[in-house]
């Protein structure tokens, strides 16, 4: 075998097991797609309708249909009960993604205690603990495996109205540093996808005025906005073998706007 196709076989995921939340549209289903494309067996978490679109989507492409499960992640115990029942499926787990998450937008002197509450529990509390759950099953096992939290930009800037977000997903690179220090030693790599301005549902109102939409698509140098099939390569590479030596980063994929 060359080099180069030894190489390139160090990014397939033939054999492993996936757990991609908030999977039913947008970023997750891109990134969903893109695991399976790789050869993993993949499980779909949707909040509240299965995400039957996405498991069509990746059963055409791929001749295996993954399995769907739903959970509402702003319930405390949301999270070990869908790590159970994830790890049920295929009797285990290789890979999470942690993808799930909703913005409020309010400015902050009238941002409602509810939002705040609602935010950081979803976007960060259950990030925690669906990590806590998958660490104790890697560990247990003795494999390794994969985390991969979504982070974003705003885990490096402050943004405007969304100070829960903000606060959370400034948490979320935090937790993942944290949680690489302490799992590495057991080949777990815990690592962070820091999405730009992509074009999802968190996004519409922001693509809805025009003005705002034009100033930062401006700002990015690329000149678009990214679009959800953008993460899948970050997505594999960080799942893979190929990111065994990667511990505790944050990947920006942004077309450039860090760098600006």
């Amino acid at each position: 075998m060359s080099a180069a196709v030894s190489a390139l076989d160090r990014f397939r995921l033939d054999g492993k097991v996936a757990l991609v939340t908030g999977a039913s549209r947008g970023l997750g289903a891109g990134m969903a797609a893109g695991l399976a494309a790789a050869g993993a067996d993949v499980v779909l978490h949707a909040s509240e309708q299965p995400a039957t679109a996405t498991a069509a989507a990746i059963a055409s492409a791929t001749g295996k249909t993954p399995v769907t499960l739903t959970a509402d992640l702003a319930d405390r115990a949301a999270a070990d009960r869908l790590m159970a029942d994830a790890i049920a499926v295929h009797g285990r787990l290789d890979i999470l993604i942690n993808n799930a998450g909703l913005i409020r937008r309010r400015p902050a002197a009238e941002h409602p205690d509810d939002d705040w509450d609602r935010v950081l529990e979803v976007d960060l509390s259950n990030v925690f603990r669906l990590c806590r759950a998958a660490g104790r099953h890697m560990i247990a096992r003795g494999q390794g495996g994969k985390i991969v939290n979504i982070a974003s930009l705003l885990s490096f800037q402050g943004g405007v109205t969304v100070p829960g977000y903000a606060a959370a997903k400034g948490g979320v690179m935090q937790l993942t540093k944290a949680l690489a220090n302490e799992w590495a030693a057991h080949r777990i790599n815990v690592n962070a996808i820091a999405p730009g301005y992509m074009e999802t549902d968190n996004t519409a109102a922001l693509r809805a005025d025009a003005s705002r939409h034009r100033q930062i698509t401006e700002r990015i140098p690329a000149g678009r906005w990214g679009t959800p099939e953008d993460l899948a390569g970050a997505a594999i590479f960080l799942a893979s073998p190929a990111s065994d030596y990667v511990n505790g980063h944050v990947l920006v994929v942004d077309g450039g706007w860090m760098g600006r």
